[in-house]
């Protein structure tokens, strides 16, 4: 007969093992998704020529002596020995290697523009090892999105799902060639989405926790249902391997690149004209709002579609067609979906008042001009900012693009310092009321209130952006 302390034994274990079959039940089982999808992803390797070298300049290969054979021979394979030109030097080429995934069963890859930009030839290994020669058909730097074609009939293609349905928290599963290790699988969750990456403004990226390393690049990401919802394309690091934060392309921005690549040949997107911030606290009661929201106007071009619509310096721009703006980041990533001419509407906050502006946005341009930066003369005014500034001349105006302002001079002690202004910053807007001269500077600053933020509208280099602080005394 079995005693208490047996009982108990018993049931622990079987309660230990219960627990087990059910974490096990609620893993997902990623084998029948890999098996479909697998013979639709590509290792994409290009070769790039370089200007010729003599041959004592010429950059010898690294040593692989003492590599294990493993690594020795992949290495022998991915990185061969460059051929010689007639005049007995080296013919010097750029390697790369990344992945891809076929969408269409005639031979349309998609990857990314770094994996295969100025490349001089493109090759497309399948996952059968044959290899074919792939044609660029076209580009786009902005997402980072290429299209490529290979000759080929009845191809093993992917499913295209939508990245829109995606939920923070998801199953995710990228499939690709890391260090050139064909059809590596690794799986994470999606880590958020929307995400804006330095000098990426049209891109709302999905970030992940799936493991992604150099070779991952252009490959799919996928989820459950085994449908492509992105491209792996960018990992933040600083060792240079994974460390837990991965971007990729959404699917419908990628898609939608690629179609416009294949019919024209190029991407056509939406263009307000401004440059906007982020409204943090102190800049939301500066301008009277209840919460940190939306995306606040520093800059409107002149002759652009939100100067032609009427948007000005100082709005507060909510929402877009109804679609709130949270961050700053939510409208370029709206007006870029949009085609050149569309109508939209935006609810802006200006003083303090609720607005609705409708306008029809423009083109984006090739390449955004910059304006140049302020500097000298006329008369000066000191102030209790700890500052001094000076009007700007007709000429630095009209460089500059603006009816008034003034351009500092000197920083002292005091709250601007505080806030990093320097020499050569250009101020045009005070406690949100323009600035006409250095006189009116003064006045306004006399009258600034005190432990209450205020916003300063500074130009510096070009770029307008506001900046807030408080007066103590």
């Amino acid at each position: 007969m079995l005693n208490f302390k047996s009982c108990m034994t018993a049931l622990a274990a079987v309660l230990l093992l219960g627990q087990t079959l059910v974490a096990r039940a609620e893993l997902p089982d990623f084998t029948p998704l890999v098996e479909e999808a697998s013979p639709a992803v590509v290792n994409i390797s290009t070769r790039q020529k370089l200007p010729q070298r003599s041959a004592g300049g010429a950059q010898a290969m690294p040593d692989l002596e003492g590599l294990p054979p493993m690594l020795r021979e992949f290495f022998e394979r991915n990185m061969p020995q460059a051929p010689r030109n007639p005049q007995g030097g080296r013919q010097r080429e750029a390697q790369s290697l990344g992945s891809g995934f076929i969408i269409s069963k005639d031979g349309y890859i998609l990857t990314n523009n770094h994996v295969v930009a100025d490349a001089d030839e493109i090759i497309v290994r399948l996952s059968d090892r044959s290899e074919l020669e792939a044609k660029l058909i076209g580009a786009d730097p902005r997402s980072d999105v290429a299209l490529l074609k290979v000759e080929g009939k009845d191809l093993p293609i992917v499913k295209i799902g939508k990245s829109e349905g995606l939920k923070v928290g998801s199953w995710v599963l990228a499939i690709g060639s890391p260090f050139g290790f064909d059809h590596s699988v690794t799986a994470g969750i999606v880590s958020a989405k929307g995400r804006s990456l330095p000098n990426e403004n049209y891109v709302p990226f999905i970030q992940t926790d799936v493991a992604i390393n150099p070779g991952n690049s252009g490959g799919p990401l996928f989820n459950l249902d085994g449908e492509v919802v992105g491209i792996n394309s960018q990992i933040f690091t600083r060792s240079g391997g994974f460390m837990g934060l991965s971007f990729a392309i959404p699917i419908d921005v990628a898609m939608s690149v690629a179609d416009q690549l294949k019919s024209q040949g190029k991407v056509s997107r939406g263009w307000l004209g401004v440059v906007i911030q982020e409204v943090n606290k102190d800049l939301a009661e500066s301008f009277g709002l209840d919460k940190p929201a939306g995306a606040l106007v520093a800059q409107v071009q002149e002759g652009g579609p939100a100067a032609k619509g009427g948007l000005q310096v100082g709005d507060v721009i909510l929402s877009m067609n109804g679609q709130p703006i949270i961050v700053s980041a939510d409208l370029p990533h709206l007006v870029g979906t949009l085609k050149p001419d569309s109508k939209i509407k935006l609810e802006v906050v200006r003083g303090g008042s609720h607005k609705t502006l409708e306008m029809a946005i423009g083109a984006l341009p090739e390449e955004g001009d910059e304006m140049a930066a302020a500097g000298g003369g006329a008369e000066r005014s000191s102030n209790r900012l700890g500052l001094s500034v000076v009007e700007l001349t007709d000429e630095q105006k009209k460089a500059l693009d603006i009816k008034g302002g003034v351009v500092i001079k000197d920083v002292q002690e005091g709250p601007a310092a505080m806030v990093g202004v320097r020499p050569g910053d250009v101020i045009t807007h005070l406690n949100n009321k323009a600035i006409a001269s250095a006189k009116e500077f003064t006045e306004i600053a006399k009258e600034l209130p005190k432990d209450r933020s205020v916003s300063m509208r500074v130009l510096r280099q070009g770029r307008a952006s506001f900046i807030t602080f408080k007066l103590n005394e």
